[in-house]
């Protein structure tokens, strides 16, 4: 921070942030804009956590398929607009989901669909519409499974919805809470999602319908530019560092301990913001949580994945940015080619395809070389009627431990008894993805970002009414594929 700048900021509270993905590079660039002097402090090297972007024989990757949508709050748009001025691209969307054998344009279009569905399925989907009136409800407790079959019908549930959400998160349909179908599902009827295939139709679509922004550099060109524009307000970034203590009196946080090597730093903010994953707050936590806190959080679960980036010597392998797997046979969820995000042409003769191959650390597929994923890889792309024909260079991996959290049938109970607890505590803010559990966007971790940065006081307190209103607003976000 420069003299002039700590001369202008001396008498603003001062924040901590956990964490340096999307929603505290978000809160640091937004605090600094006159409210906090702050610090931010990331274990990785590099700030964006999974919305980061890295290169691989020259071409930006990201971590899996990456978007900023249009239906981003107008605040976080604009701000994102003026970052990357000419490097933010708008993209037509241009991706295919496999049904029944057969490829279909995503995101749906009329025509394709009309073309394409094998006759049986379309037949039995429009019988679902027709009948939906009168199909009987389903009994019983309320899961993903039964929200769906009530309002979808049976066939697109089990043909695609039901498949598909198994291997992401590894639990039957019926297992998994009605939370999951309200974030992930946007058509809750036929009828809806054929008003989303009419809206595609040229003439009747809007400037940014069935189109996103991406940047020329990849998706962390986002968060990069976050980052340096917080910085140049005063924000100060600490990478590689080790938190391992979070330490409170009574309900009252009163500092963040780093280690580095034997020596310790104990930060003493006036707010310490967490955008970590609120099971590592609890672990974190000095002197420890009640048992109960304790409990619920070792219940919560992440779903972990495996990214697996296929570098191919061609231009391009397909014209899709996106690839959808369903059915159970493919392990791998999704599958992405950078190059077709930027519109790259460049480097020649290499293309890279990422896939996404939803896994728990001590599943089989976690120990695995990359050389042996790769093979597998080329394996089930040949099932899916893409045959790898041109060769192989070698294939990479990126973990990625926490990649979706688990929304079971017990999630709700268990995350409301650590985040009551958690936000009963003074002096502390867990936001983001990680800190509320939440499957979101990106523009929903900044939009939670900015809410946090709203509430706090001059005085360095946290307007708590204020706050719960925002955490009713965020209940409305929805997942955008």
């Amino acid at each position: 921070m420069s003299a002039a700048n700590g001369d202008r900021t001396a008498d603003l509270p001062e924040v901590t942030i956990l964490g340096a993905g999307p929603a505290g590079i978000a809160a640091a660039y937004a605090l600094t804009k006159g409210k906090a002097r702050v610090e931010v402090l990331e274990r990785a090297p590099v700030a964006g956590g999974n919305s980061t972007s890295f290169k691989i024989d020259d071409i930006w990757c990201d971590y899996g398929s990456h978007r900023f949508h249009p239906v981003a709050d107008e605040n976080v748009l604009a701000d994102v607009k003026a970052l990357l001025g000419a490097d933010l691209l708008l993209q037509p969307r241009h991706g295919r989901i496999r049904l029944g054998g057969r490829w279909i344009h995503f995101p749906l279009k009329l025509q394709d669909a009309l073309l394409k569905l094998p006759p049986a399925f379309a037949a039995s989907l429009i019988g679902d519409m027709g009948l939906k009136k009168f199909r009987k409800k389903s009994q019983g407790p309320r899961s993903f499974s039964s929200v769906l079959l009530d309002g979808l019908g049976p066939t697109i549930s089990r043909h695609f919805y039901f498949p598909y959400v198994k291997k992401l998160w590894g639990l039957d349909p019926d297992k998994l809470a009605v939370t999951l179908a309200e974030r992930r599902v946007s058509g809750s009827s036929v009828g809806k999602i054929l008003g989303k295939m009419l809206r595609m139709i040229p003439g009747l679509r809007g400037e940014t319908t069935g189109r996103f922004y991406y940047p020329k550099k990849g998706f962390g060109q986002i968060s990069g530019a976050m980052v340096a524009a917080a910085e140049g307000q005063g924000a100060d970034f600490r990478f590689g560092a080790n938190v391992v203590r979070i330490e409170r009196e009574g309900n009252r946080v009163t500092g963040v301990v780093t280690r580095d090597g034997d020596s310790e730093t104990r930060h003493e903010p006036d707010q310490v913001y967490s955008t970590i994953p609120l099971t590592t707050v609890v672990k974190l936590m000095q002197p420890a949580p009640p048992p109960e806190v304790i409990m619920a959080s070792e219940a919560i679960r992440f779903r972990g994945m495996i990214l697996v980036y296929l570098i191919l010597e061609t231009d391009q392998f397909t014209e899709y940015d996106a690839h959808y797997f369903p059915e159970l046979s493919i392990p791998i969820s999704r599958m992405s080619e950078p190059k077709n995000y930027n519109s790259a042409s460049e480097p020649k003769g290499r293309t890279i395809l990422c896939a996404e191959l939803p896994c728990d650390p001590g599943e089989r597929w976690w120990d695995m070389s990359d050389e042996e994923l790769g093979k597998h890889y080329c394996d089930w792309l040949g099932q899916l009627g893409l045959p790898v024909k041109v060769p192989v260079i070698r294939t990479e991996t990126r973990r990625i431990a926490h990649a979706y959290p688990v929304y079971d049938l017990d999630y709700q109970r268990h995350f409301e008894t650590v985040d009551n607890w958690l936000s009963s505590l003074e002096g502390f803010l867990s936001f983001g993805r990680q800190g509320l559990f939440a499957h979101d966007n990106t523009h929903h971790a900044f939009a939670m970002a900015y809410a946090a940065a709203d509430v706090l006081t001059p005085d360095g307190g946290i307007d708590r009414v204020a706050w719960a209103a925002h955490r009713h607003e965020f209940e409305s976000h929805r997942v955008e594929d």
